[in-house]
């Protein structure tokens, strides 16, 4: 019984370890060459960089490449041809 208990102590103490903090959409678009790091490693092992990571590095390269503009918005009158 003692045994059971010091392995699952161990366990609940590596489960609670701290995880590798992840780049957040902001930081990436204030720092490019993170950015392009990012993606490179996204690109060779994504299964390893995680989802979180690449779709953090995929808006902010969204939010560089097309901005935070103002979004289209049709005329209310249908054009006449």
């Amino acid at each position: 019984m003692k045994k059971f208990g010091f392995r699952l102590m161990t366990l609940l103490l590596v489960a609670c370890g701290n995880t590798a903090p992840t780049d957040t959409v902001e930081s990436l678009v204030a720092h490019p060459d993170r950015l392009r790091e990012i993606e490179q490693q996204c690109a060779d092992d994504y299964a390893k960089m995680g989802a979180a990571e690449c779709n953090a590095a995929s808006e902010a390269r969204h939010r560089l490449f097309i901005g935070n503009g103002p979004q289209y918005t049709p005329p209310k009158e249908a054009p006449k041809f």
